[in-house]
């Protein structure tokens, strides 16, 4: 097959072998080969399998850092599958830091992945250090001097970090809650948890909030309403990238399409978010009541009717107690992402400096 010498286009050969109930997908890509294969059958989602096994041939390096994909139009046309599916599984690798996508390019393999990339951080904070305490020595600092002032400056911005006060504002309260526990866990400030409905509202209570603190706190697909809706008060307003229950649905996709599900949460707005979850991984066709009520009544008739219980974060240990493990109890709860936490929190304790 002819190159475009040097050129970035890419030429994928395909072979299907549709008499296999494991659709597969062969792309001679420059010389090299990948291999997907999906099974309906196996209750897992096809776009967590189509994932998983980009992710696989990455690291079979069938597939190398820099390459370019096909797009999600072609690879859903090859897989015969929808381009909704090949999306979720792009936007999932994008969020691991697997696949990078640039504006008018394309979607590429990125260059270094996430392991990779922190074994070189180590290894440059390693050499950092040893540098440092070679100066260190040769002043004539002690290693345990050395050691004292290395611990005072991480003191310090322990400090500094313990000082903040930040909001996180999310569409519903479950999750909110959730985010602003994690991430005062993980960077070691304090953070309260708001919810859109209340900000677009602001009475004075919020008012009062939102003034005291530093940096206010969302996800990314609500960072510009959140950046408008407090422009007048010159906050900086950080956005994070949140990683999907993938667990969750792979439990919720292994059960019959004809399953009763019941979902419990504390809010209308956590409902509404499930069910385009649901829709984006091609679940859209599933059986599922819900309820936000405290009523241990309307809670019962809702767990009578149903064969699977779905619950919010704030509702699980509630509903556990009801259910007495008669049933399935499936926890829906998304969680930011690591690295997305670690780059916002090295910027603000930057500002310091």
């Amino acid at each position: 097959m002819a190159k475009n010498n040097g050129s970035r286009l890419m030429e994928y050969m395909v072979i299907l072998n549709w008499t296999n109930p494991r659709c597969q997908l062969i792309m001679a890509q420059w010389g090299g080969e990948m291999e997907l294969k999906t099974n309906k059958k196996s209750g897992v989602p096809l776009y967590i399998q189509i994932k998983e096994q980009i992710k696989q041939e990455i690291r079979n390096k069938s597939i190398r850092p820099g390459q370019k994909m096909p797009t999600e139009r072609e690879l859903a046309r090859m897989l015969r599958t929808s381009r909704n599916t090949i999306s979720s599984a792009y936007k999932l690798l994008e969020q691991e830091g697997v696949l990078t996508s640039h504006q008018g390019k394309g979607t590429f393999v990125t260059a270094e992945n996430r392991e990779l990339s922190e074994r070189r951080v180590r290894h440059k904070i390693c050499g950092l250090i040893e540098t440092s305490l070679d100066e260190a020595l040769e002043s004539g600092m002690s290693t345990t001097e050395f050691t004292a002032l290395v611990l005072e400056k991480v003191r310090e911005r322990e400090e500094f970090l313990r000082k903040i006060n930040a909001v996180f504002v999310e569409c519903n309260i479950e999750q909110a809650r959730v985010f602003s526990r994690e991430l005062a866990d993980m960077a070691n400030f304090s953070v309260r948890p708001l919810t859109l409905n209340e900000l677009r509202l602001r009475d004075v209570g919020v008012e009062e909030l939102i003034k005291d603190a530093r940096y206010i706190f969302t996800t990314f697909s609500h960072i510009n309403e959140v950046r408008d809706l407090t422009a007048d008060l010159e906050k900086e307003v950080h956005g994070f990238a949140v990683k999907p229950c993938l667990e969750g649905i792979v439990k919720i996709a292994r059960h019959p399409g004809d399953t009763r599900f019941g979902l419990v949460a504390l809010s209308e707005e956590f409902h509404h978010k499930f069910i385009r979850n649901l829709k984006s991984t091609g679940l859209d066709n599933l059986q599922v009541n819900f309820t936000s009520s405290h009523d241990k009544g309307t809670l019962q008739d809702l767990i009578n009717s149903s064969d699977v219980i779905i619950v919010s974060p704030g509702r699980g240990e509630e509903i556990e107690a009801l259910v007495n493990g008669d049933k399935e109890i499936i926890v829906f709860n998304t969680t930011l992402d690591l690295g997305s936490v670690r780059a916002v929190v090295s910027k603000i304790s930057g500002l310091k400096h």
